[in-house]
């Protein structure tokens, strides 16, 4: 069996009376790109900075390529220099007076390499991010994407054991921020590199990543692939932090006349098929409903159908947005630019339990 390229065990960081990051671990498998996801403050980048040795944390312990490199009962606190990491920062943090190359060659060179060997490997990151063409140009020429683009040659040239991302690509616009994602994500791949990604836009988790670690308050909510973080959140703040949801108020009522469903009595008295799941519990009072799963007029086969009423629509290009009222209260609803559907009309909200989540 592989080992985990990265292993984070119990791991805590304080300052002072205050603990960024409480008793968290997560490992990470060769080749994979994990994301920390979470708001301002939740511990993400604190926690990738404890994983490069930019920050000496507390208690627990980290392996890398399956060597410690920090355990509190061990005293044990590899220097980050031997860690055998490379970080892509959010400021980019290239040299303005140097040319493109050197920027790329610095590290390099600081590893005492033959000249020959630096510029062999410069040329080929150069390639691999589509900067050979800009080689000699002083890097204060340079535009926000291809400074970002000079930093991850920078952090790959020396073909680092594991790459850390904290925030990358927060600093371009939306455009250029969709389509360094892409590229990125195709570059890890060929790289074949264990990475560990920070961000708090969840659009940008979802799209690049193997599995999302969802922290709020220092602490870990959920782990999972996109699909199983954004279709079924483990609890409330995952459900709302991670795409929009509609979070419907009520209580289990037992099982319904289906084997796979339960029967969830919202706010009103207005009654919902709900899929039971290993996780279905006693007490559990809140379904979350992501908005681009609800249909407007009744879908073929749907067990949840329910009268409403167009309360606002908002154009957002890609998609519309309704707000509709319904017995209990307002839903969020996304659907297709090409469903048009005029305020106060009279609309059929319809639904599949398995998109009814028990939180």
């Amino acid at each position: 069996m592989t080992r985990p390229r990265i292993e984070v065990s119990d791991l805590v960081v304080r300052y002072g009376d205050a603990t960024a990051v409480d008793g968290i671990g997560f490992d990470i498998a060769p080749g994979e790109l994990v994301t920390l996801l979470g708001p301002s403050g939740c511990g993400k980048t604190t926690t990738l900075r404890a994983v490069a040795g930019l920050e000496t944390p507390s208690s627990g312990s980290i392996r890398l390529n399956d060597e410690t490199v920090y355990s509190a009962p061990e005293r044990r606190n590899v220097p980050t220099e031997k860690r055998g990491v490379s970080m892509v920062f959010q400021s980019y943090a290239i040299w303005p007076h140097m040319t493109v190359f050197e920027n790329v060659a610095y590290g390099l060179r600081v590893r005492k390499l033959p000249q020959a060997e630096v510029r062999q490997n410069v040329q080929r990151v150069l390639d691999l991010v589509q900067m050979q063409d800009f080689s000699e140009r002083p890097a204060s020429k340079l535009s926000g994407g291809q400074q970002q683009r000079v930093a991850v040659a920078r952090a790959i040239a020396f073909s680092p054991n594991v790459l850390l991302f904290d925030e990358p690509l927060s600093n371009l616009d939306a455009k250029l921020r969709a389509e360094m994602r892409v590229e990125l994500r195709e570059l890890q791949r060929r790289l074949d590199i264990t990475s560990l990604y920070v961000t708090h836009d969840q659009e940008e988790a979802l799209a690049i990543s193997d599995r999302v670690i969802v922290m709020n308050g220092g602490k870990i909510e959920q782990i999972g692939t996109p699909e199983e973080i954004y279709n079924r959140p483990r609890s409330r703040f995952v459900a709302d932090f991670v795409g929009s949801a509609n979070l419907i108020q009520g209580e289990v009522r037992g099982p319904s006349s289906s084997n796979d469903t339960l029967i969830f009595e919202a706010e009103g008295g207005m009654r919902l098929e709900v899929v039971a799941s290993s996780a279905s519990r006693d007490g559990q009072n809140t379904v979350a409903l992501r908005p681009s799963y609800i249909h407007l007029g009744h879908a073929a086969g749907s067990r949840n159908a329910v009268a409403g009423r167009i309360h606002r629509r908002m154009f957002h290009g890609d998609f519309i947005q309704y707000v509709v009222d319904w017995p209990a209260g307002q839903l969020i609803v996304r659907r297709p630019p090409t469903e048009l559907f005029d305020e106060g009309s009279e609309v059929t909200i319809s639904f599949e339990p398995v998109h009814c989540v028990l939180l």
